[in-house]
């Protein structure tokens, strides 16, 4: 697949290595994402790609879920050089950058778009921490964004860790999200996303996470239609680009793509507040089967709980940098909760 993109890259337009010429003429970007048509990813893509265009003599042309394969494939091809941009989930980035799974520690976001707005555009950890970690990968990170609450499907209600005893519940390639669900009392299951609808429907897996908006797309209320609102965590993805292209840019095209990044960034913002109800009344009209639970303060209880033995996995997977990570994502979410409490 590598060897096949690099072969119909446009000629003299090589991204990781642009001449001066070629930015003047204007260059052909390529963006990759783990989404489907208009899902948060794609908005976002499609907004920066708009930004671009309308700024400058260059293009991006954008592959969707699937064109060129799973979410490690993208990345791949992006650390090499094949693609300019790429989004992804820290669910996979977790492999390259552990802490990176710090998203997956259960009740640390929070579920409310007002907060966790204003936690992504003010946090030091998330726009001063992060981006050196991403750079030891070859990356530079971009925008980090949240896209909704990630809410649990499962094949039948649950309520209580004790429900989910003896369910495999489907999980990214990520340690941290398995040392959550086996702390919520499932089998945690890594399987690639491609497998999922599959794996369900002849119940391999008994549920899976993700947020509204996808479960919606991805149609997964279909083959499990038990909605479960635990509020234990926001799904979280980032964008970047191959640093050594990166770098490499002008000034001028430096500047175009953090005024086309942070554009696309406001604009999700604006957008996914309200998005999880919206979809969620889509899947309720579609099928009369789907049931909706949402867990009271209490039942939240007895999963928050279990959070500090996640927590604890991360630091040890991590040490005094993950720590020191962590330490600052709850600063910098005492102040976010201080600054909704305000408005």
């Amino acid at each position: 697949m590598m060897a096949a993109l690099a072969a119909c890259s446009d000629s003299g337009n090589d991204g990781a290595n642009p001449s001066a010429n070629a930015e003047h003429e204007g260059q052909n970007w390529r963006y990759a994402h783990e989404e489907y048509e208009g899902d948060v990813q794609d908005v976002f893509a499609f907004k920066f790609k708009e930004y671009i265009e309308e700024h400058s003599p260059n293009t991006v042309q954008i592959h969707r879920f699937g064109e060129l394969g799973e979410s490690d494939d993208i990345m791949e091809l992006t650390q090499a050089g094949v693609l300019q941009f790429v989004n992804q989930s820290p669910g996979f980035t977790g492999s390259l950058i552990p802490e990176a799974q710090i998203f997956f520690i259960p009740y640390l976001l929070p579920v409310g778009d007002d907060k966790i707005v204003s936690f992504f555009k003010d946090s030091k950890a998330i726009n001063e921490m992060f981006p050196s970690l991403y750079a030891e990968q070859g990356l530079e990170l971009l925008a980090m964004y949240p896209e909704g609450e990630v809410v649990v499907t499962a094949d039948e209600k649950v309520t209580s860790p004790e429900e989910f005893k003896g369910k495999n519940i489907r999980v990214m390639t990520n340690p941290l999200l398995s040392e959550t669900y086996s702390a919520f009392g499932a089998t945690p299951t890594p399987l690639p996303w491609g497998e999922v609808y599959g794996a369900l429907q002849t119940n391999i897996i008994q549920g899976q996470e993700n947020p509204i908006f996808w479960i919606q797309s991805a149609r997964l209320y279909e083959v499990s239609p038990n909605l479960i609102f635990t509020g234990h965590s926001q799904f979280v993805t980032a964008m970047m680009a191959n640093q050594t292209f990166y770098n490499e840019l002008s000034d001028e095209n430096k500047k175009l793509v953090q005024d086309a990044t942070a554009y696309a960034r406001q604009y999700i913002f604006d957008y996914v507040p309200g998005l999880g109800d919206k979809m969620l009344k889509k899947i309720k009209e579609d099928s009369d089967k789907v049931t909706v639970t949402r867990l009271s303060e209490a039942q939240r209880e007895a999963f928050r709980e279990r959070a500090p033995q996640v927590e604890a996995k991360f630091i040890k997977m991590t040490g005094e940098r993950g720590e020191e990570l962590l330490n600052q994502f709850k600063s910098d979410l005492a102040e976010a909760e201080k600054s909704s409490s305000k408005e």
